[in-house]
């Protein structure tokens, strides 16, 4: 892994080195390279992610004037897609206009094996429930070691030899 740029330029990761000796890893790699690229930062709406519990997270979106009808909640793969759209244009004639109501999408990335279990509307803010659901064949386990089978004569002589040891510390 490698730091290049200098005076007038962005400090970026190389990641080529690290595809010579690393198979498999091709999704962090492609998430590392997308997350270096300079992307205009939109905070709107705003949001907050939460870890709930051991794997448990929540995506909380503030939407305000927005309805269940204008808000979609997609999981595709490994991405998050939440979007919100208005139905219809108001014809109201604003002295102010502060409540931004403007088309929204929001992308996620998410890690193998985090599903999203629910997605709710309330008091203005949309909760997106996620759990990390990691499959029975992947999870650590202890795998018991089974003792040594010996035949009769190696059992045989290993008692032999370790009596004849243990008769020669007695003298």
């Amino acid at each position: 892994m490698l730091l290049y740029g200098g005076y007038g330029y962005e400090k970026r990761i190389r990641l080529r080195p690290l595809y010579r000796s690393s198979i498999g890893f091709d999704r962090v790699f492609n998430l590392l390279n997308n997350a270096q690229r300079v992307q205009a930062v939109d905070t709107w709406p705003p949001y907050n992610i939460v870890k709930a519990g051991e794997d448990d997270y929540r995506i909380v979106i503030a939407v305000a004037g927005f309805g269940e009808e204008d808000l979609s909640v997609t999981h595709e793969r490994n991405v998050l897609i939440i979007a919100g759209e208005k139905a219809g244009k108001e014809d109201a004639q604003y002295l102010h206009h502060g409540i931004a109501g403007r088309s929204f999408e929001r992308r996620f990335e998410l890690a193998d094996h985090v599903k999203v279990s629910e997605a709710s509307l309330k008091n203005g803010l949309l909760s997106v429930e996620l759990k990390l659901e990691i499959p029975e064949e992947m999870k650590p386990r202890r795998i018991p070691s089974a003792p040594a089978k010996l035949s009769k004569s190696k059992l045989h002589r290993f008692r032999s030899k370790a009596e004849s040891r243990l008769h020669n510390r007695t003298r």
